[in-house]
């Protein structure tokens, strides 16, 4: 897909205002500093359109980027670092479950995991979340670009095993390389066709 425009549109802190979200969405969910904001600069091939931070826990809202004016991508507050109180983390967590719950509009959840590091109860707990509501998704592991290439294959067995998935249903990326981006546009585009089609 080509990206002729992605711009920030806004950011949600109240589940109140989930339902102005009115077009086909993406959402980005993961650990905190597991590369989200960089996947999604990659994708649209913009340096700032998402904020990257070295500090682990600072989305704290769910923002909101339209693409080529007719689909959005959702950034979900990571989890499992989250700064601030347990009152905040208990906000933000329903903030998530509200969004995911409610949006007659989510397509996807792309769930995205760091290929360095197996995952933790708080990835495993997404995705029986998503299973339990019946939320289509994809995994993304993320910054291949800091490991080699057998070690690529070797985590990439891990993470099958431990979130029970298939090795090949893993899209593999590199931000910083951009490799494999053009899988997660191909189920985008999939996704996409299927809802005009209207199946």
């Amino acid at each position: 897909m080509v990206v002729k425009s992605a711009d920030f549109i806004t950011s949600i802190a109240n589940s109140a205002r989930i339902s102005e979200l009115n077009k086909p969405q993406f959402a980005f969910v993961g650990r905190s500093n597991v590369g989200k904001s960089s996947l999604l600069n990659a994708l649209c091939n913009r340096n700032k359109l998402a904020k990257t931070s070295s500090t682990p826990g600072r989305t704290r809202l769910i923002n909101v980027f339209e693409i080529n004016k007719s689909f959005q991508f959702i950034d979900l507050p990571g989890y499992g670092f989250a700064l601030g109180s347990k009152k905040e983390q208990n906000a933000w967590q329903e903030l998530i479950g509200t969004y995911l719950e409610n949006s007659s509009n989510l397509l996807r959840v792309f769930v995205l995991v760091d290929i360095r590091h197996e995952p933790n109860e708080k990835d495993k707990q997404m995705l029986n979340y998503l299973y339990h509501y019946q939320i289509p998704f994809s995994i993304i592991a993320t910054k291949t670009d800091k490991i080699s290439k057998n070690l690529i294959i070797k985590n990439l067995n891990i993470i099958s095993s431990v979130l029970s998935v298939g090795r090949d249903d893993i899209i593999a990326t590199s931000s910083v390389k951009k490799d494999k981006l053009d899988a997660v546009w191909d189920i985008i585009e999939q996704d996409l066709k299927r809802v005009c089609n209207g199946s």
